[in-house]
């Protein structure tokens, strides 16, 4: 069965994460390894890697991190690509320095250059950054898109041709997205539909590589490009699709990350987890 979680706050200290997590019964967790809406953050002292470390090796849950969403490997504009493919790096090597398993990447868009040459770019972008020594074996896992404006990855042939383009390969996976790969027009929220998309994604790039699932409903209906989450059971997939993900013995072992609305009370991501809890049986 997949390893259900939540992305949690790391305020106070990445170490602090594991307690939220623990807090509403998190099996496994997503962290941001600096602020997701900054190029820079605050460097990480060796006592920040050694409690965060600590934690980790004493709770035993797998721990991914999610990338800036400043990030653009397939920006046609060389400051913004600069920045990116530095950003990129500097959080991969914070996640080298902190054991963290991989770090969750949307690909990019392409800001009218055209599917074929962001694809190329992201490729090449991917490679200058992992030959940097400093980013040692953390691994990029490529999210599917829910395909708003040039976004690239919201068919997961694209998400295969950035792999194929990449000599890295071995420092590659895949993090599947419920709510954006229903956005993009996969149907997850039929059983039918929800065999249809694993077919497609074990065609395109295999679902071995695939290396943990954000568990997210969608407040926009099938095919809709819009990237909108909404909590678990109350939007247009169901909770069809979370019973059938978490007992898929495909995706068993996976971190299965929630990344639904926290609601005025602070409180979604614990109701949510009570309802894949349930759900799970």
């Amino acid at each position: 069965m997949g390893l259900i979680g939540a992305h949690v706050s790391t305020a106070g200290g990445l170490a602090s994460a594991f307690d939220r997590a623990e807090a509403i019964g998190c099996e496994s967790l997503q962290v941001f390894v600096k602020s997701p809406n900054q190029w820079r953050g605050k460097a990480l002292s060796d006592d920040d890697v050694a409690a965060f470390r600590e934690r980790q090796a004493a709770v035993g849950r797998p721990v991914i991190a999610h990338a800036a969403y400043l990030i653009n490997l397939a920006s046609p504009k060389e400051d913004i690509l600069k920045a990116s493919m530095e950003g990129l790096r500097d959080e991969l090597s914070r996640c080298a320095r902190l054991g963290l398993r991989g770090l969750v990447l949307h690909p990019g868009g392409h800001l009218g250059a055209g599917l074929d040459a962001g694809i190329e770019l992201v490729a090449r972008s991917l490679d200058a950054v992992l030959a940097q020594p400093e980013t040692g074996q953390a691994r990029v896992l490529l999210e599917n898109t829910a395909g708003q404006g040039t976004a690239l990855g919201s068919r997961f042939e694209e998400l295969a041709r950035i792999i194929e383009l990449v000599d890295a390969k071995d420092r590659l996976g895949v993090c599947l997205d419920s709510c954006h790969a229903f956005a993009a027009g996969y149907d997850v929220s039929s059983p039918e539909g929800y065999e249809a998309t694993l077919e497609a994604a074990e065609a395109a790039f295999g679902l071995a590589r695939v290396e943990a699932v954000h568990l997210n409903d969608s407040k926009h209906p099938l095919g809709s490009r819009k990237d909108r989450h909404e909590n678990i059971g109350l939007g247009q997939i169901g909770e069809g699709f979370f019973a059938r993900v978490l007992a898929d013995e495909r995706l068993a072992g996976l971190p299965m990350v929630l990344e639904t609305p926290t609601g005025d009370d602070d409180q979604g991501h614990a109701r949510d987890m009570e309802t894949l809890r349930r759900l799970r049986g």
